[in-house]
C-alpha cells in the first residue's frame, strides 16, 4: 500500500454514503447507522494518526463519539440551532440514546477487528 491515507480516505467516504443510505431506507435498523457513525469515526482519526497503533486509534474514537452523544444532553439554544442543520444533524445528532454508546462501541470494535485483521 503506497498511500494509506488515500485508501484510508476512500474508505471514508464509502462508509459515509451506507451511513447516509441506512438513515433513508426504513428496512435498516436505525442501529446500522450509529454503528457506522462509530466506523467513520475511528477511519476519520486513523487518516491524521496513521502511525498510531489501532487500539490507540479505537480508544479515541470511543472517546469522541461518546462525548458527541453527551454533548446531546446539553441544550443552549446555538446547540439547537446547529442541531437543525443538516451538518449538526448529522456530526452532532439529536437526543442522547443509551442504545447509541453500545452502537458506537460495536462499530469502533468491528473496525479495529478488521484493522488487526487486515492483509493489504
Amino acid at each position: 500500500m503506497k498511500n494509506p491515507r488515500v485508501t484510508y480516505f476512500f474508505l471514508l467516504l464509502l462508509v459515509i454514503i451506507l451511513g447516509i443510505l441506512s438513515r433513508k431506507i426504513s428496512v435498516v435498523p436505525l442501529f446500522i447507522g450509529d454503528l457506522l457513525y462509530a466506523v467513520m469515526i475511528f477511519i476519520f482519526i486513523r487518516i491524521f494518526l496513521i502511525e498510531y497503533k489501532s487500539f490507540q486509534i479505537a480508544v479515541l474514537a470511543l472517546v469522541t463519539c461518546y462525548t458527541i452523544e453527551c454533548l446531546q444532553l446539553y441544550q443552549a439554544d446555538w446547540i439547537i440551532e446547529l442541531r437543525k442543520t443538516l451538518f449538526g444533524r448529522y456530526v452532532l445528532g439529536q437526543g442522547f440514546l443509551w442504545s447509541d454508546l453500545v452502537a458506537y462501541s460495536f462499530g469502533v470494535l468491528i473496525a479495529f477487528l478488521i484493522e488487526k485483521n487486515k492483509k493489504y
